[in-house]
């Protein structure tokens, strides 16, 4: 053990470590410069904010020592146990758990609180690296597709009966694992398709999609005429069109019979030599409109105002109220512009101060880095986390053992997943959905939870040709 030790600290990538310390560092400064006003005011370090956040670094430096020390092969041999573990404590906080801000997603203890969807992400990522370096996994297959969901979407299930949103998205990122595993690419293309008709429909009137789609639909039917007599079918649709238009004396109505019928009629020319396009086909378009418009449906019917709001905050920021649910997101982009090209200053800020922003420390602490720091330090905060990623994703691509392949993708996408998300909303590119900055938001369950990841990461690569 000694030995292996010894073998993993000598060989460990310093690069890495050094980024993964280096944001560190930032955190706890950042995290220090939003709370300094509570020691200002008399109370113990300790017991302040800041002084929390000293004690989990404590824990979480100890946590990445062990991993370190522990030998390698325990990691893959208990994956799975250590996966189970952790979704008996997602299990369990939804009974003895606390409810905070309108969820039960924390234990609560001597003044700590503890969130267990933080460590789910390290066991979710343990075990679906194991099962997809076995031997027998293969994802071309239906019972490995289904149980590398079922690894997935468990943890996420729990997590929303919390209900925490943003955690259980979160976890959408091991889906970049998939696709390295070999999962078919049809997947993520209707995944793309369905997320893209979605925010259309939230974006613009619902009735825009299936005519868009039609049209789409149209062009693949002409695309697929393979003799010219069939063009005959166009003719059909004017001489149609003509007499509708006759008929109607509206355009618009004309217009649309007459597409549907050339539609109809050139699907069921389709249907009788190319039977799977054609299908396919038409299950766009059933699967985009029956989309789009329960989307407008739910959004108008079915969530509350409070909901709406978080929606439109995004999307259609001109029917929020500036005082309302549009004023977290207003101050935290004029609190990020208010820096300037090289900031106020490290505890210089106004806006951090004064606590304009809401949460200023946790889902919003880019804001302190923007006012403090400038351009210059969010830039530089932005460069580290993409040479951490570019960094894990190197050291993928050079581990010998499927294993330690997959369990670094999964870092890297549940790293890139929680930086792109948090700077996103707080600069209103992407919705509020509440997650924390990795390493830098205050909160000690997530910086053990990336420690974690990172730390066996790094203990993997140190013992890469032993593997």
């Amino acid at each position: 053990m000694a030995g292996a030790t010894h073998y993993s600290w000598r060989n460990i990538d310093w690069v890495t470590f050094s980024i993964f310390l280096g944001l560190l560092a930032i955190g706890w400064l950042m995290v220090y410069a939003v709370n300094y006003k509570e020691l200002e005011a008399g109370v113990n370090f300790f017991s302040s904010t800041a002084g929390k956040q000293t004690i989990w670094l404590f824990i979480a430096t100890l946590c990445f020592a062990c991993v370190m020390v522990i030998d390698w092969r325990f990691w893959q041999t208990f994956s799975l146990l250590i996966y189970i573990a952790s979704l008996l404590l997602l299990a369990g906080v939804l009974v003895f758990g606390s409810n905070i801000k309108g969820g039960t997603s924390w234990y609560s203890f001597g003044g700590f609180t503890f969130q267990p969807s933080e460590i789910a992400k390290f066991g979710t990522c343990l075990a679906l690296a194991a099962y997809l370096s076995q031997y027998s996994t293969n994802l071309r297959f239906r019972q490995s597709q289904l149980i590398t969901f079922g690894i997935i979407g468990a943890p996420m299930g729990l997590i929303m009966l919390q209900p925490d949103a943003g955690s259980t998205l979160t976890f959408l990122s091991f889906f970049i694992v998939l696709y390295r595993a070999g999962l078919s690419p049809a997947y993520y293309i209707v995944g793309f398709f369905l997320v893209g008709v979605l925010l259309f429909s939230l974006l613009f009137n619902p009735i825009y999609i299936p005519i868009a789609i039609a049209l789409y639909t149209l062009y693949v039917l002409v695309q697929n005429f393979r003799e010219p007599g069939h063009w005959r079918w166009v003719l059909y649709g004017a001489v149609g069109g003509t007499v509708l238009a006759l008929v109607f004396k509206q355009l618009w109505v004309a217009l649309a019979l007459s597409l549907g019928a050339f539609g109809a009629a050139s699907f069921l020319h389709l249907a009788k030599y190319n039977t799977r396009l054609a299908g396919m086909l038409i299950l766009v378009l059933t699967m985009g409109s029956g989309l789009a418009f329960s989307t407008d449906y739910a959004f108008n019917k079915i969530l509350k105002p409070h909901q709406q709001d978080r929606i439109n905050v995004w999307l259609h920021p001109e029917r929020c109220n500036e005082r309302g649910s549009l004023y977290n997101l207003m101050q935290s982009k004029m609190a990020i512009s208010s820096g300037g090209f090289q900031g106020k200053g490290f505890l210089e800020g106004t806006m951090t101060k004064m606590n304009y922003v809401p949460e200023q420390s946790t889902d919003f602490i880019f804001c302190t880095i923007g006012e403090e720091q400038g351009f210059v330090g969010s830039a530089t905060v932005i460069g580290l986390f993409l040479a951490l990623l570019l960094r894990i994703l190197t050291l993928a691509e050079r581990q010998r053992s499927l294993f330690s392949r997959y369990y670094a993708y999964g870092v890297a996408g549940l790293l890139f997943i929680h930086f792109f998300v948090n700077i996103g909303m707080t600069m209103g590119l992407l919705p509020i959905i509440g997650i924390p900055l990795p390493l830098i938001s205050k909160g000690g369950s997530a910086l053990l939870g990336f420690t974690l990841l990172i730390a066996l990461l790094l203990k993997l690569d140190s013992n890469r040709y032993s593997l």
